[in-house]
Order: C-alpha cells, then sequence, then structure tokens
C-alpha cells in the first residue's frame, strides 16, 4: 500500500466553494443594516418581495420541491430592491430561465421574518447582498457568489454526483472516504477492510461517512483530476478528507485501520488543540469569502 500526504484547501482541491459556514464582520453587519435604515423600504421593495415570497417559509419549500424533482435550487437572497440588487436580480432572472431543467429560483428576502429559518440555515442575515447559493438536490451547497455573479458562473454551478455527496457530507461535520474503485480496479476489497474497521470504531463511527465513486465515470472526470486520482487507476484508491474540505490523505490498493488513525491524528495535530474528527477549529475568526 503506498500513501500520499496532500493538504489543501477544498476551494483547490474541489473547485467548489465550501459554504457551509458564512461569517461576517460585525462592522460589515452594522454597515448593512445602517445602509438598510437610510434606505428604508419602499413601494416597489414591498411589491418585489410579494412577487418573491409567496406564502409563508418560501425558501424552505422550494428547497424541498427541488429536492423531489431531483433539481438544484439557486437561492437569491436579498434584502432591499436598490440599483446593484436588480441588476443583479436580471442577471439571476436571466441565466435560471436557460437552465429550468436543471434548477428552480427563488428568491428570498433576509428581512421577511417568514424566512427566518432558512436565512438562518445560511447563515446570510448580514451578508453583503445579494447573496447567491446554488444547492444540490441531497441539500450540498455547492457554489455561493456575494454581490456580483456572471451568466456563465451560475450556469457553472453544478456538481458530479460524487462530488454532491462529498460536499454533503463535508457540511455535515464528517470526515469522507473516496473510494475511487469499479469491478476492473485491483484491490477492492482490501481497499474497504481498513476503511470499514475504521468507521466500525465507536470514536468514528457517527462520523465518518463512505462515498463510493467509479473511476469510469465520465461525470466525475473532472472531480478526480481535481483530486489528482487517475480515471485510468489499475488499483482501487481512497481519498480521506476531512471538514471543511482538507484532503489528509490519499492510499493506493489495500488500507488498514492504523494507518488510517494514525493519518487522522498526524492532521489534526497539525492544527492545535481545536482540532478532532469534525475539522479544525479557527483560531480567530475570519471573514469567508
Amino acid at each position: 500500500m503506498s500513501k500520499k500526504q496532500v493538504r489543501m484547501s477544498i476551494s483547490a482541491c474541489l473547485a467548489v466553494l465550501a459554504v457551509g459556514a458564512v461569517v461576517f464582520s460585525d462592522q460589515e453587519a452594522r454597515k448593512a443594516e445602517s445602509n438598510d435604515k437610510g434606505r428604508g423600504v419602499s413601494a416597489s421593495d414591498t411589491a418585489r418581495a410579494g412577487q418573491d415570497i409567496e406564502g409563508i417559509g418560501a425558501g424552505l419549500a422550494a428547497l424541498d420541491h427541488a429536492a423531489k424533482l431531483g433539481k438544484y435550487t439557486f437561492i437569491f437572497f436579498y434584502r432591499s430592491d436598490d440599483e446593484p440588487t436588480q441588476r443583479m436580480r436580471k442577471v439571476f432572472d436571466t441565466a435560471l430561465g436557460k437552465l429550468a431543467e436543471r434548477a428552480e429560483p427563488v428568491a428570498v428576502r433576509v428581512t421577511n421574518p417568514a424566512e427566518k429559518p432558512i436565512v438562518s440555515k445560511f447563515k446570510v442575515g448580514n451578508a453583503p447582498m445579494p447573496f447567491v447559493f446554488s444547492v444540490a438536490p441531497n441539500g450540498a451547497v455547492v457554489r455561493g457568489y456575494r454581490k456580483a455573479f456572471t451568466e456563465q458562473q451560475l450556469a457553472g454551478a453544478f456538481a458530479s454526483p460524487g462530488l454532491e455527496k462529498v460536499l454533503k457530507s463535508l457540511q455535515d461535520g464528517k470526515m469522507t472516504f473516496l473510494s475511487v474503485q469499479n469491478g476492473s480496479t485491483k484491490f477492492d476489497a482490501e481497499a474497504m477492510r481498513g476503511v470499514s474497521e475504521f468507521r466500525s470504531d465507536p470514536k468514528y463511527a457517527k462520523t465518518t461517512e463512505v462515498v463510493m465513486i467509479d473511476p469510469s465515470d465520465a461525470a466525475e472526470a473532472q472531480f478526480l483530476k481535481n483530486l489528482k486520482v487517475d480515471p485510468h487507476t489499475p488499483e482501487a484508491v481512497t481519498v480521506l478528507l476531512a471538514p471543511p474540505g482538507k484532503i489528509v490523505g490519499t492510499f493506493k490498493g489495500a488500507t488498514n485501520k492504523s494507518t488510517l488513525v494514525a493519518t487522522v491524528r498526524k492532521a489534526a495535530s497539525g492544527c492545535g488543540s481545536g482540532c478532532g474528527p469534525k475539522g479544525c477549529k479557527p483560531r480567530k475568526k475570519t471573514k469567508s469569502v
């Protein structure tokens, strides 16, 4: 069994924005609130809100509806109907009109009390607006854009099925084993043996997930390229990731529990006392993009 240690951010290795939790500074929050108070709520604001939000909790309802259809949900969060918001709303509407077969749009005004659950879920109450998220049918946040974005960016805000599963697991705070194998790769059972033993340990059972990917699946080609895994690999490959999206180990062929545990402990020790199965706690609060 050979092992390659890799440490890189999810934005580099997965080419996506891990936006399960978006944090903004108190200064930005106060500035946003001050700007809203200065503008007030216009008649056009109220009219737009009425068009976008029909009923109670339309944001969460839209997520549920799209998921049942196997579609993505694109959420347009906004605070007021100012000129920058109107400009980006046009971009959003045009892009989503072209993506109707794959995604459903919903606009959510963050000041609408009925939408507090979804605003809290995505932690955008104090975010600079507008803010757009693309959410996969399984609930994984795939992309996030704030203030400005293009039609091309929205058109590319989708992920492969394998990447969707990995993102969901990581955003749920779980260590994730990505098992790349199929009937043609060697050492499939041996590769899973160490993973299964690791998961059977009570210390890791509830905080570990396994995602299987067929290396011959063309839909996963870009994902595997980002992970630096050869889609023509002759033997099974196992990639271990930890929240928010660190690759802590890549293993070819057979795996064993002791090596996996040692890899996790070594990765955890590299970020101080704030580490554990669910990843590292930042030493100080910083603004995420």
